[in-house]
């Protein structure tokens, strides 16, 4: 992914002819458009200035007062528009974009509902640290603050979840905005930047120039990420290192912005440390590395949480010790020092304190660190690792993996997220809804390389997986792109099918219809006594939907049939889908209810396949069960 600071091709002869193209295209101010040559004006700059920007897409949907831009899009071909069906799938395409590529995503949608209908995806973006750039349209100046048709005070709605944003009244001011705007985006800690532009600055004439990379730097006095940490402070870790008989990393997002996948396992390896990862952290490592050791948190790899909870040193690189990692942070690693190393100052120290804290981008402190390392010898941390390798193997017995299926002959979620990523030859880019489908990606996608697991951690968004995927899918077309939804997540925005077939997105779609929403009903069955309510979940004939759309597609009910439909939607010329009928009552566990730390999960199926809760002296009682004590 793009580093952070860094200004995609800076340098490169393509930067140098993006600039000769610059100048050449402002010598007159006009415009080579479809009936001659016209002035140049505010949605012009506008499309130039994405372009020079290293961004060729944008994902959007018209409507009045942003109409000067679609009505000149035509005269810049180089930028392609994509039509979604809903502005909330233009800002999740645009956030797949980004993570998948590395690059700045483009959204765009007018004013009033156009413009809210995109909150969702610039705070989703925001949370998971996505480097967008949002645009809207507003009404002419004269009508601003007079409740005018489809006005909405969009910069004051989204100044609470964006890095920066702007109301942009003047034709003059775009190039110099829209350049700042990418500039924010993808600079420091990443994340959306919202862009706000008047009908009046789109449509007005305009002979402003666009600004260099230095240009914009010397106009932000104020804004300098702090890139390389401390040299004390980095002293002091290695030292923590040398001394640590039982450390452990906990690698997040940031190490991928940063693009440190290297770095960071130069560190392991030299230093002989288990690598566990959040669930933005997918991808750090290849997970069949053996200093992989797995996924941590709410939903994570017992192994890994207890071994987090048996730690002397935590190394945290890139991540946030958020709720969802940490559970009650009373409890959290009471053994361990812990060493905090982000971008963002302001996230070290919010939710744990860090005994040695580090504020750099991962890739300059791991760099500055990787000298002052004293190489392990293995055999110094043979025993440690034997105890991690047993933790390992009675952890992983509990799933599908040891068990060979939820049920004989019952379709299990795991299972099926296990062979599209063995049919895919693990390359595949997968992105996940939210809810079980999340949690089951997550354990059990296999990931091999860095960007290739794209999912809504902070926000937790549900209807996040289509059109993200479709992002990824532009954005990296050389990788197959999964969308891995729950029927939950899915209907909520499978309108976007028209879009993918419209465009030929070669989406490939993982339906995973256990008729419920999944995550509710199991919260409810263990947290809330098997009081049931609105979890049940009616959803159409999925094979008549695809019809419709002119959609290819297979259902699939038996675990014998699933390698067959993977085969058959990856060799479909186009996008595809699967509907897999799976365990309605299938759960997720590890699982750690609210308030509880990662010492008090609730574990695995017992013996006789019911759920047991750890240190229970038996199965759990499933209230719906007759057969188990429960409802009659």
């Amino acid at each position: 992914m793009t580093q952070a600071g860094h200004v995609p091709g800076a340098g490169t002869p393509a930067a140098s002819a993006a600039e000769r193209a610059r100048r050449d295209m402002l010598r007159d101010a006009r415009v080579t458009a479809r009936d001659g040559v016209r002035p140049r004006i505010g949605a012009d700059a506008l499309c130039e200035a994405i372009l020079l920007q290293g961004s060729d897409t944008i994902w959007g949907y018209p409507g009045g007062v942003i109409l000067p831009l679609y009505d000149v899009l035509v005269d810049h071909p180089e930028l392609r528009h994509i039509l979604v069906r809903h502005e909330q799938a233009a800002s999740h395409a645009a956030d797949g974009y980004a993570r998948a590529s590395g690059n700045v995503g483009v959204c765009l949608g007018t004013s009033g509902p156009g413009a809210t209908n995109l909150v969702t995806g610039i705070g989703t973006a925001m949370l998971d640290s996505v480097p967008l750039v949002v645009i809207t349209g507003n009404v002419p100046n004269a009508l601003i603050g007079k409740d005018a048709f489809q006005e909405i005070d969009i910069t004051g709605i989204t100044l609470p979840m964006t890095k920066h944003n702007y109301l942009v009244r003047s034709a003059d001011e775009i190039p110099h905005v829209i350049a700042e705007a990418f500039h924010l985006a993808r600079s420091g800690r990443p994340g959306p930047v919202h862009v706000d532009i008047t009908k009046d600055a789109l449509m007005g004439e305009t002979k402003a120039t666009h600004p260099s990379v230095a240009e914009i730097e010397a106009g932000l006095p104020g804004y300098k990420p702090k890139l390389d940490g401390h040299p004390r402070q980095i002293k002091l870790l290695a030292e923590a290192i040398a001394g640590a008989k039982r450390p452990v990393i906990l690698a997040g997002h940031g190490v991928l912005i940063a693009g440190a996948e290297r770095e960071l396992l130069e560190l392991a390896r030299a230093a002989q440390i288990p690598i566990t990862w959040t669930l933005l952290g997918i991808g750090v490592i290849d997970e069949t590395d053996p200093l992989a050791y797995g996924y941590m948190g709410m939903h994570g790899w017992k192994h890994v949480n207890r071994a987090i909870q048996s730690a002397d040193l935590l190394i945290g690189i890139g991540m946030r010790f958020d709720d969802r990692v940490t559970g009650n942070v009373r409890t959290y690693a009471p053994k361990a020092k812990i060493v905090h190393i982000d971008i963002d100052p302001a996230e070290i120290g919010k939710n744990v304190v860090a005994d040695l804290p580090i504020v750099g981008d991962a890739k300059h402190v791991l760099d500055a660190l990787l000298p002052l390392i004293t190489k392990v010898d293995p055999a110094t941390r043979a025993d440690y690792f034997a105890e991690l390798a047993t933790w390992r193997t009675e952890s992983e017995s509990s799933s599908w993996h040891g068990s060979g299926g939820f049920r004989d002959g019952v379709l299990s979620a795991d299972f099926v997220v296990d062979r599209i990523a063995a049919g895919s030859n693990f390359d595949a880019n997968l992105t996940a809804d939210v809810g079980q489908n999340q949690m089951w990606v997550a354990r059990y996608g296999s990931f091999r390389r860095a960007n290739s697991h794209l999912s809504s951690g902070g926000l937790g968004t549900m209807g996040f997986a289509l059109p993200a995927a479709m992002g990824a899918a532009v954005a990296v077309p050389e990788k197959v792109s999964w969308a891995i939804a729950g029927d939950g997540g899915f209907q909520m925005t499978l309108q976007e099918l028209a879009t993918i077939v419209q465009e030929r997105i070669p989406v490939k779609i993982a339906l995973m219809d256990n008729k419920k929403l999944g995550m509710i009903r199991q919260w409810q069955e263990i947290v809330y006594g098997g009081n049931y309510h609105s979890e049940q979940l009616a959803g159409p004939d999925y094979l008549k939907l695809c019809e419709a759309y002119g959609l290819p597609a297979w259902k699939v009910s038996k675990p014998e049939e699933v390698d067959a439909a993977v085969t058959a939607a990856l060799a479909a010329d186009g996008p595809a889908l699967i509907w897999f009928e799976i365990a309605e009552r299938q759960n997720v566990y590890p699982m750690m209810p609210a308030g509880k730390g990662l010492s008090d999960l609730i574990d695995k199926w017992g013996d006789d396949g019911e759920d047991v809760t750890e240190g229970a002296s038996g199965p759990r009682v499933d209230p719906m069960d007759p057969t188990s004590g429960g409802a009659k």
